[in-house]
């Protein structure tokens, strides 16, 4: 597999981090500067991390994780979406919104945008691919682009006002249903 084909595999992989990591800049303007990093940088380790999962696991749990796969996804990114959707309509106070993107909440965004590059990872298995690379540049690719997807997002945030959580909530619901259909 080239180098260019592995950037096209990253890019691919990382767009639904970089549809999460902008809801959060929408909904999370609140968020302190040191903490910014955190939301993709959890991305791009997930990213990562998955396709090494999948490469040394190769099939033995495949059948089970692609079976599931879009029912995690559903539940645990509608659920998020849902959330700040409620919160945007009935709370919307500031001192709120930073609270709630808690490392847990990270956490479960990372591992529901992630689950599709551990199929990628399998897939690697049966290809030349040096997977500690591939898997590094796809880490790389996915946090550069989620850090810049946040930053737009906090943009169209202040924009927005206290509509941008029921948006960013809107684009996660959208998400999980995609997984779904």
């Amino acid at each position: 597999m080239s180098l260019i084909e592995i950037i096209l595999v990253g890019i691919g992989l990382s767009m639904d981090a970089v549809a999460v990591s902008m809801s959060n800049g929408m909904a999370y303007r609140a968020l302190p500067k040191r903490k910014w990093p955190l939301p993709p940088l959890f991305f791009g380790l997930f990213q990562g991390l998955m396709p090494l999962l999948g490469f040394f696991t190769g099939t033995l749990f495949a059948r089970y994780i692609d079976r599931y796969a879009e029912l995690l996804i559903l539940l645990i990114l509608g659920f998020i979406g849902g959330k700040m959707i409620y919160d945007g309509f009935w709370e919307g106070k500031e001192e709120t919104v930073e609270k709630s993107l808690s490392l847990k909440l990270i956490f479960f965004q990372a591992v529901a945008t992630s689950i599709d590059a551990f199929a990628v990872g399998i897939g690697f298995c049966a290809m030349n691919v040096n997977i500690y690379f591939a898997s590094f540049l796809i880490a790389a690719i996915t946090f550069l682009l989620s850090l810049l997807s946040f930053l737009i997002g906090r943009k169209f945030g202040d924009l927005l006002g206290n509509k941008a959580e029921i948006f960013g909530g809107t684009i996660l619901v959208v998400l999980a249903i995609k997984a779904v259909l």
